[in-house]
């Protein structure tokens, strides 16, 4: 990826020296669905990190003063021209703007650069500041999922089920936006 700066952040591939702040926000998952990307030593966050620096689908976001980790976002593209995006942000920095000012960016890029048409988010029920934040980018909250997907378990090891939004955003919608 090419890499994107903001006012205050740039948006670059991972690099393996990023993972003592990676492990800072990945060794303790606030919501659910990054449980799978858990790590627990600096070793594992630094191989994690390695496969990460090579794909394009995952974007480190830093501070522009000293190229420190706070976050990241990533896509997955599901056709041709349209891409599953999310966040993933270290706590410290909350209420700070960073999320917005680095997902803007970000959408710019998947619209301009990688030709995306469609961009769409699940958030689950109990996860407000990512919600918030789809509202204040102008996505469209499409629906609820109920008991759509399940991360953990509860003790007795049955599935919790979690209840899903899905916001989206159109192409020409985000034009519009910024025009």
């Amino acid at each position: 990826m090419q890499m994107l700066e903001t006012n205050r952040l740039r948006l670059r591939n991972f690099y393996v020296t990023d993972a003592q702040a990676f492990l800072e926000y990945a060794a303790n998952p606030r919501v659910n669905c990054f449980l799978s990307d858990k790590v627990s030593t600096l070793e594992e966050a630094a191989l994690k990190l390695q496969n990460r620096s090579n794909e394009d689908s995952y974007i480190a976001v830093c501070l522009k003063e000293s190229n420190a980790l706070i976050g990241e976002l990533f896509y997955l593209q599901d056709e041709p021209d349209t891409f599953s995006v999310g966040w993933n942000f270290n706590a410290r920095y909350e209420g700070m703007g960073y999320a917005r000012e680095s997902v803007e960016a970000f959408f710019q890029y998947l619209f301009t650069q990688k030709e995306a048409r469609r961009l769409y988010a699940y958030v689950e029920d109990d996860n407000l500041r990512s919600q918030k934040l789809c509202e204040k980018l102008d996505m469209r909250k499409e629906g609820c999922f109920i008991e759509f997907v399940s991360f953990t378990e509860y003790e007795d090891g049955t599935p919790k089920y979690e209840n899903t939004f899905q916001y989206a955003l159109l192409k020409r919608e985000w034009l519009q936006r910024i025009t």
